[in-house]
């Protein structure tokens, strides 16, 4: 079985999820069903595919799961775009949570691609 805590992976994501978490909390509270809960679900789903996918026997179920938070990180890279036009993050903020969501999407594809290879 494979350890989460061990994949950088995780760890970008972990840490992207702390900052969603803090820079919606200043969201409209008009949000709090709409973008803001929208952003935290997609955040964790990443942080938990990682976790469900090295929970699982198979090197396909692996990177299916791998795949899927890829998914759900591309949807939050929306939201915090989105986030920004639409004046919620400030032109301080917005671009080092844009720079956390790129390197985490970069070495999850990564990580994602070097399975594929594997096969």
């Amino acid at each position: 079985m494979r350890d989460h805590r061990n994949l950088r992976a995780f760890e970008l994501a972990d840490a992207l999820v702390l900052s969603v978490y803090q820079e919606t909390h200043g969201f409209p509270k008009d949000e709090m069903y709409g973008l803001t809960s929208q952003m935290r679900r997609a955040a964790v789903s990443v942080c938990a595919n990682i976790v469900e996918g090295c929970g699982r026997e198979g090197p396909a179920e692996y990177a299916h799961f791998l795949n899927m938070a890829l998914g759900s990180l591309r949807e939050l890279g929306y939201y915090i775009d989105l986030a920004r036009r639409l004046g919620y993050l400030s032109a301080e903020k917005a671009p080092p949570l844009a720079a956390q969501y790129e390197e985490a999407a970069k070495v999850l594809s990564g990580l994602n691609k070097s399975l594929r290879k594997g096969r």
